[in-house]
């Protein structure tokens, strides 16, 4: 069975670089997970009246305030069945900042037949979503871009205005002569410009993911049916 990001990207899949298509092709019947161990060579975040923004986002791990440079990270991405019955895949990246503290961004992702697309949901609590639009690069590279925002939470539900979004472009490649991958993302605001961004590179391994063997601390607290 393919992977919802060979299903979206059909013939366009084999065009990745063979180790991404390892990468992205984790799904429950592929059996198998991945996890990534590496450095942020810096995180940047956007001008001072960007912080208040990034401190709520903190709080359900979608973004945050601090910034740096060479800071140790880990993504992992284990495949499970959730509530629903979706084939997901989680994306979740800790950060080791300085002093010990960590920060997280938890995403999950599923695919939405109707509308054709990868649903990404935000945060821990998976009240935000978003669509994403794949591409891959001549270089076998994949980028991955944001489109629109909703919010879900009980009976309400909305599209956020595109003043109040950020739009994110993620670029993520592998580099076969020092075998690793290379990976940067940046979040802007079409009004306001640049407000978060990373890049860095990691190394992956592949780990058995045979049955429910995905850690419960990188599940969601609640699951949303809505896309």
């Amino acid at each position: 069975m393919a992977s919802i990001f060979e299903i979206e990207l059909g013939e366009d899949f084999h065009r990745l670089h063979p180790m991404m298509q390892k990468r992205f092709g984790v799904d429950v019947k592929a059996g198998y997970a991945c996890v990534g161990t590496g450095v942020f060579f810096e995180v940047r975040r956007g001008s001072w009246w960007t912080v208040p923004f990034l401190r709520l986002g903190a709080f359900r791990n979608i973004l945050f305030p601090d910034h740096g440079t060479n800071i140790p990270f880990t993504i992992e991405n284990y495949p499970y069945i959730d509530g629903f019955g979706r084939d997901t895949v989680t994306f979740i990246r800790t950060l080791e900042m300085p002093g010990g503290k960590k920060r997280r961004f938890d995403a999950t992702m599923v695919r939405n037949e109707k509308r054709g697309a990868i649903v990404d949901y935000l945060g821990t609590h998976q009240h935000l979503a978003t669509d994403l639009r794949l591409e891959v690069l001549p270089d076998g590279s994949l980028h991955l871009q944001t489109s629109g925002q909703r919010f879900y939470e009980g009976p309400v539900a909305f599209n956020f205005p595109e003043v109040l979004t950020g739009t994110a472009d993620l670029y993520e490649s592998y580099d076969e002569d020092r075998g690793v991958y290379k990976i940067q993302m940046q979040v802007r605001n079409p009004h306001f410009g640049f407000l978060f961004g990373y890049k860095g590179e990691f190394t992956c391994r592949f780990p058995a993911a045979v049955g429910d063997v995905t850690p419960a601390g990188l599940r969601p607290v609640r699951e949303e049916k809505r896309e």
